[in-house]
C-alpha cells in the first residue's frame, strides 16, 4: 500500500490532511505534549519517551512499516504552518472477504471542537473506499467520550455494541463503544 492519498479539498480553511512524515516527529511530540492531559482520559498510558521527538520518529517507522507492508495508513492533519494538529490511522488492514481497517484519531486540545475531526474523518473513510478498496471502517471509544461519539456519528458511523474491559485506557480496562461505517456494498475487487 505505497498509495499516498491526498486530500485537494479538505473543508476547512488553512487546514490540510495529508500523508505523515518521518520530518512530522517534532511536530507530533509538540502536539501530544501540549494535549497530554486533554486525551488521558482516552489513551494508554505512554511512557515519557513517547512525548519526544525520537519517540515519536520510533512510532512513525513502526506506522510506516505496516503502511509498506499494506496495513495501515497515517495521516496527519497540518496547520498553515504545516506543525501537526491531529492524526487520523486507518490499522489492521484486511484484504480478502473482509476487507475492513480500524480508524484511530486525535485532534490537538487547541484545534479540538471546529469539526475538523468529523471533516477529517469523512475524508479517511472516502480514501479507505475509493483509494484501499475496503468496504468496512471500524472504531471503537472509550463510554464516556461522548465528544469522540458525536464525531463518529456526524461522520456516517453506526453504533454496533459495547465491548467490556476492551482496551487498558487512563492505567486500567476500559469498555468501548463499537463503531462501524459500511462504505458500499459491491463485492470484493479480484
Amino acid at each position: 500500500m505505497t498509495d499516498h492519498p491526498r486530500f485537494p479539498a479538505f473543508p476547512v480553511p488553512d487546514v490540510t490532511l495529508r500523508p505523515a512524515t518521518l520530518t512530522d516527529a517534532s511536530s507530533f511530540a509538540t502536539a501530544l505534549t501540549r494535549s497530554r492531559a486533554y486525551m488521558r482520559p482516552w489513551e494508554p498510558v505512554r511512557p515519557e519517551s513517547f512525548y519526544t521527538p525520537e519517540g515519536q520518529r520510533v512510532r512513525l517507522a513502526g506506522l510506516f512499516a505496516e503502511r509498506d507492508g499494506g496495513r495501515a495508513m497515517p495521516w496527519v492533519l497540518a496547520d498553515g504552518d504545516d506543525r501537526v494538529i491531529g492524526a487520523f490511522t486507518l490499522s489492521a488492514v484486511e484484504r480478502g472477504s473482509f476487507r475492513n481497517a480500524r480508524l484511530g484519531y486525535w485532534v490537538d486540545v487547541d484545534h479540538a471542537g471546529r469539526g475538523l475531526a468529523t471533516a477529517a474523518v469523512g475524508a479517511v473513510c472516502a480514501a479507505a473506499r475509493d483509494r484501499l478498496g475496503l468496504h468496512r471502517v471500524e472504531a471503537a471509544t472509550v463510554t464516556g467520550n461522548t465528544a469522540s461519539q458525536r464525531v463518529l456519528a456526524k461522520a456516517g458511523f453506526e453504533r454496533i455494541g459495547t465491548a467490556p474491559g476492551y482496551l487498558h485506557i487512563d492505567g486500567a480496562w476500559r469498555d468501548h463503544h463499537l463503531f462501524q461505517r459500511l462504505l458500499h456494498d459491491e463485492p470484493p475487487a479480484p
